[in-house]
Protein backbone atom coordinates (compact mmCIF):
# COMPACT_ATOMS: atom_id res chain seq x y z
CA UNK A 1 0.00 0.00 0.00
CA UNK A 2 3.18 2.84 0.49
CA UNK A 3 3.26 5.24 2.63
CA UNK A 4 1.15 8.18 2.91
CA UNK A 5 1.94 11.74 2.98
CA UNK A 6 1.45 13.99 5.89
CA UNK A 7 -2.24 13.73 5.38
CA UNK A 8 -3.10 15.64 9.41
CA UNK A 9 -4.98 14.62 12.30
CA UNK A 10 -8.42 15.69 10.80
CA UNK A 11 -7.98 13.33 8.11
CA UNK A 12 -6.33 10.44 9.88
CA UNK A 13 -9.77 10.68 12.42
CA UNK A 14 -12.01 10.85 9.39
CA UNK A 15 -10.51 7.77 7.75
CA UNK A 16 -10.37 6.15 11.94
CA UNK A 17 -14.07 6.91 12.03
CA UNK A 18 -15.23 5.76 8.46
CA UNK A 19 -13.23 3.16 7.29
CA UNK A 20 -14.61 0.36 9.93
CA UNK A 21 -18.05 1.53 8.96
CA UNK A 22 -17.69 1.50 5.34
CA UNK A 23 -15.41 -2.20 5.96
CA UNK A 24 -18.54 -3.45 7.78
CA UNK A 25 -21.48 -1.78 5.10
CA UNK A 26 -19.82 -3.25 1.84
CA UNK A 27 -18.13 -5.69 0.03
CA UNK A 28 -15.33 -3.98 -2.23
CA UNK A 29 -14.14 -4.86 -5.64
CA UNK A 30 -11.20 -2.57 -5.97
CA UNK A 31 -9.12 -2.45 -9.27
CA UNK A 32 -6.37 -0.56 -11.39
CA UNK A 33 -4.42 0.47 -7.66
CA UNK A 34 -1.42 0.23 -9.42
CA UNK A 35 -2.45 3.42 -11.58
CA UNK A 36 -2.78 5.21 -8.21
CA UNK A 37 0.81 6.88 -7.99
CA UNK A 38 2.46 6.85 -5.04
CA UNK A 39 2.05 10.06 -2.42
CA UNK A 40 4.04 13.28 -2.84
CA UNK A 41 3.17 12.49 -6.49
CA UNK A 42 0.73 15.50 -7.79
CA UNK A 43 -2.30 13.58 -9.82
CA UNK A 44 -5.78 14.65 -10.74
CA UNK A 45 -8.59 11.78 -9.86
CA UNK A 46 -11.58 12.11 -12.41
CA UNK A 47 -14.65 9.60 -11.52
CA UNK A 48 -18.50 9.38 -12.28
CA UNK A 49 -20.79 10.40 -9.64
CA UNK A 50 -23.91 8.50 -8.69
CA UNK A 51 -24.67 8.62 -5.06
CA UNK A 52 -24.26 11.37 -2.10
CA UNK A 53 -22.15 8.14 -1.06
CA UNK A 54 -19.79 7.70 -3.34
CA UNK A 55 -17.48 10.05 -2.14
CA UNK A 56 -16.92 7.84 1.03
CA UNK A 57 -15.93 4.96 -0.89
CA UNK A 58 -14.37 6.40 -3.61
CA UNK A 59 -12.23 7.73 -0.99
CA UNK A 60 -11.96 4.32 0.94
CA UNK A 61 -10.38 2.87 -2.35
CA UNK A 62 -8.06 5.69 -2.35
CA UNK A 63 -7.20 5.17 1.33
CA UNK A 64 -6.64 1.97 0.16
CA UNK A 65 -4.03 2.40 -2.21
CA UNK A 66 -1.82 5.02 -0.05
CA UNK A 67 -3.28 8.25 -0.52
CA UNK A 68 -5.38 10.40 1.05
CA UNK A 69 -8.32 12.08 -1.32
CA UNK A 70 -8.47 16.04 -1.50
CA UNK A 71 -11.91 16.83 -2.95
CA UNK A 72 -13.76 20.02 -4.52
CA UNK A 73 -17.17 20.02 -2.56
CA UNK A 74 -19.82 22.25 -2.79
CA UNK A 75 -19.47 24.98 -0.42
CA UNK A 76 -22.90 24.27 1.19
CA UNK A 77 -20.92 20.98 3.09
CA UNK A 78 -18.66 23.34 4.68
CA UNK A 79 -21.62 25.05 6.84
CA UNK A 80 -23.01 21.87 7.94
CA UNK A 81 -22.77 21.92 11.88
CA UNK A 82 -19.53 19.81 13.60
CA UNK A 83 -18.84 18.05 10.14
CA UNK A 84 -18.37 21.01 7.92
CA UNK A 85 -15.21 21.92 10.29
CA UNK A 86 -14.05 18.56 10.48
CA UNK A 87 -14.25 18.55 6.78
CA UNK A 88 -12.36 21.88 6.43
CA UNK A 89 -9.79 20.70 8.64
CA UNK A 90 -9.47 17.89 6.50
CA UNK A 91 -8.32 20.49 3.48
CA UNK A 92 -10.99 19.99 1.40
CA UNK A 93 -11.31 22.27 -0.97
CA UNK A 94 -14.85 24.26 -1.06
CA UNK A 95 -16.53 25.31 -4.40
CA UNK A 96 -18.38 28.15 -4.59
CA UNK A 97 -20.97 27.43 -7.39
CA UNK A 98 -22.42 30.20 -9.85
CA UNK A 99 -20.57 33.24 -7.94
CA UNK A 100 -17.79 35.30 -7.99
CA UNK A 101 -15.59 32.85 -5.38
CA UNK A 102 -16.18 30.16 -8.22
CA UNK A 103 -12.38 30.26 -9.37
CA UNK A 104 -10.95 30.11 -6.04
CA UNK A 105 -11.60 26.10 -6.04
CA UNK A 106 -9.69 26.05 -9.13
CA UNK A 107 -6.22 27.93 -7.74
CA UNK A 108 -6.43 26.15 -4.80
CA UNK A 109 -7.11 22.47 -6.81
CA UNK A 110 -3.90 23.99 -8.82
CA UNK A 111 -1.94 24.74 -5.77
CA UNK A 112 -2.61 20.84 -4.07
CA UNK A 113 -1.67 18.95 -7.01
CA UNK A 114 1.92 21.01 -7.62
CA UNK A 115 2.80 20.38 -3.58
CA UNK A 116 1.87 16.74 -4.46
CA UNK A 117 -1.27 16.00 -3.61
CA UNK A 118 -4.04 14.03 -5.16
CA UNK A 119 -7.14 15.89 -6.29
CA UNK A 120 -10.04 13.81 -6.65
CA UNK A 121 -12.80 15.92 -9.32
CA UNK A 122 -16.19 14.72 -10.50
CA UNK A 123 -16.66 16.27 -14.00
CA UNK A 124 -19.92 15.81 -14.33
CA UNK A 125 -20.39 18.44 -11.45
CA UNK A 126 -23.23 16.85 -9.77
CA UNK A 127 -24.97 13.45 -9.71
CA UNK A 128 -25.52 11.80 -12.75
CA UNK A 129 -28.99 12.64 -14.37
CA UNK A 130 -28.89 10.07 -17.35
CA UNK A 131 -31.55 7.71 -16.90
CA UNK A 132 -29.17 5.26 -16.65
CA UNK A 133 -26.52 6.85 -14.58
CA UNK A 134 -24.13 7.03 -16.65
CA UNK A 135 -21.27 9.55 -17.44
CA UNK A 136 -22.78 12.80 -18.67
CA UNK A 137 -21.15 15.76 -20.40
CA UNK A 138 -18.33 16.49 -18.19
CA UNK A 139 -17.03 20.43 -17.33
CA UNK A 140 -13.62 21.06 -18.29
CA UNK A 141 -12.32 21.72 -14.21
CA UNK A 142 -10.18 18.34 -14.13
CA UNK A 143 -8.40 18.97 -18.10
CA UNK A 144 -7.70 22.84 -16.84
CA UNK A 145 -6.02 21.51 -14.11
CA UNK A 146 -3.91 18.93 -15.33
CA UNK A 147 -3.16 21.09 -18.60
CA UNK A 148 -2.26 23.78 -16.15
CA UNK A 149 0.14 21.78 -13.66
CA UNK A 150 1.30 18.82 -16.27
CA UNK A 151 -0.38 16.18 -13.59
CA UNK A 152 -1.71 13.17 -15.34
CA UNK A 153 -5.54 12.33 -14.76
CA UNK A 154 -6.27 8.61 -13.91
CA UNK A 155 -9.88 8.10 -14.89
CA UNK A 156 -12.03 6.14 -12.12
CA UNK A 157 -15.29 4.67 -12.71
CA UNK A 158 -17.35 3.08 -9.54
CA UNK A 159 -20.42 1.45 -9.28
CA UNK A 160 -22.86 -0.35 -6.20
CA UNK A 161 -22.85 3.10 -3.82
CA UNK A 162 -26.18 4.01 -5.72
CA UNK A 163 -27.35 0.37 -4.33
CA UNK A 164 -26.17 1.61 -0.56
CA UNK A 165 -28.04 5.11 -0.95
CA UNK A 166 -29.93 6.19 -4.25
CA UNK A 167 -29.39 9.58 -6.12
CA UNK A 168 -31.41 11.96 -4.66
CA UNK A 169 -32.73 9.54 -2.18
CA UNK A 170 -31.73 9.78 1.91
CA UNK A 171 -32.92 6.21 2.52
CA UNK A 172 -29.37 4.28 3.19
CA UNK A 173 -29.69 0.37 2.40
CA UNK A 174 -27.09 -0.85 4.72
CA UNK A 175 -28.04 -4.98 5.36
CA UNK A 176 -27.68 -6.74 2.97
CA UNK A 177 -23.82 -5.44 2.33
CA UNK A 178 -23.87 -3.98 -0.99
CA UNK A 179 -20.54 -4.99 -3.44
CA UNK A 180 -18.72 -1.50 -4.73
CA UNK A 181 -17.18 -1.67 -7.59
CA UNK A 182 -13.93 0.68 -8.00
CA UNK A 183 -11.83 0.59 -11.02
CA UNK A 184 -9.04 2.73 -11.82
CA UNK A 185 -7.59 3.19 -15.35
CA UNK A 186 -4.20 4.26 -16.90
CA UNK A 187 -3.88 7.82 -17.09
CA UNK A 188 -5.37 9.32 -19.96
CA UNK A 189 -3.46 10.24 -22.56
CA UNK A 190 -2.92 14.24 -22.74
CA UNK A 191 0.59 14.54 -24.28
CA UNK A 192 -0.68 16.08 -27.75
CA UNK A 193 -2.16 18.76 -26.33
CA UNK A 194 0.11 19.68 -23.35
CA UNK A 195 2.66 22.70 -24.14
CA UNK A 196 0.79 24.78 -26.16
CA UNK A 197 -2.06 27.54 -25.19
CA UNK A 198 -5.09 25.83 -23.29
CA UNK A 199 -7.88 27.05 -25.21
CA UNK A 200 -11.41 25.99 -25.24
CA UNK A 201 -11.15 23.39 -27.90
CA UNK A 202 -8.26 21.83 -25.89
CA UNK A 203 -10.08 21.69 -23.01
CA UNK A 204 -12.84 20.32 -24.65
CA UNK A 205 -10.79 17.69 -27.03
CA UNK A 206 -9.16 16.77 -22.74
CA UNK A 207 -12.76 16.76 -20.69
CA UNK A 208 -14.00 14.12 -23.86
CA UNK A 209 -11.10 11.95 -23.55
CA UNK A 210 -11.73 11.58 -19.82
CA UNK A 211 -15.02 11.38 -19.51
CA UNK A 212 -14.90 8.23 -22.68
CA UNK A 213 -12.06 6.50 -20.28
CA UNK A 214 -14.60 6.52 -17.57
CA UNK A 215 -17.15 5.95 -19.37
CA UNK A 216 -15.52 2.67 -20.73
CA UNK A 217 -14.07 1.35 -17.32
CA UNK A 218 -17.79 1.41 -16.18
CA UNK A 219 -18.90 -0.51 -19.13
CA UNK A 220 -16.55 -2.93 -17.96
CA UNK A 221 -17.50 -2.88 -14.45
CA UNK A 222 -21.40 -2.93 -15.49
CA UNK A 223 -21.22 -5.26 -18.56
CA UNK A 224 -23.33 -3.18 -20.55
CA UNK A 225 -22.97 -1.09 -23.62
CA UNK A 226 -23.34 3.09 -22.99
CA UNK A 227 -25.72 5.35 -24.78
CA UNK A 228 -23.70 6.62 -28.47
CA UNK A 229 -24.29 10.43 -26.81
CA UNK A 230 -23.79 11.54 -23.54
CA UNK A 231 -26.46 13.12 -21.58
CA UNK A 232 -26.60 16.64 -21.28
CA UNK A 233 -28.42 18.83 -19.08
CA UNK A 234 -29.04 21.24 -21.17
CA UNK A 235 -30.51 19.21 -24.79
CA UNK A 236 -32.68 17.86 -21.80
CA UNK A 237 -34.23 21.23 -20.71
CA UNK A 238 -32.70 20.84 -16.91
CA UNK A 239 -31.33 23.33 -14.66
CA UNK A 240 -27.44 22.33 -13.92
CA UNK A 241 -27.90 20.79 -10.60
CA UNK A 242 -30.26 18.87 -8.51
CA UNK A 243 -33.12 16.18 -8.59
CA UNK A 244 -34.06 15.63 -11.96
CA UNK A 245 -37.55 14.07 -10.81
CA UNK A 246 -38.29 17.42 -8.99
CA UNK A 247 -36.87 19.93 -12.11
CA UNK A 248 -40.03 21.47 -13.43
CA UNK A 249 -41.46 19.80 -16.30
CA UNK A 250 -39.47 17.08 -15.73
CA UNK A 251 -41.96 15.04 -16.27
CA UNK A 252 -42.54 16.50 -20.01
CA UNK A 253 -38.61 16.52 -20.80
CA UNK A 254 -38.79 12.39 -20.17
Amino acid sequence: MGRRSDVGVAFRFIAFVLRPFLMAVTRRNWRGGEHIPPPGTGVVIAGNHISHFDPLTFAHFMWDNGRATRYLAKESVFRIPIAGRIISAARQIPVYRESSDASQAYRAAVAAVRSGELVAIYPEGTISRDPGLWPMVGKTGAARVALETGCDVVPVAQWGANHVLAPYSKRLRLLPPKTVHVIAGPPVDLDDLRGRPVTSESLRVATDRIMSAITQQLAEIRGEVPPEVRFDHRAAGLPPTGDPATAPDAEDER
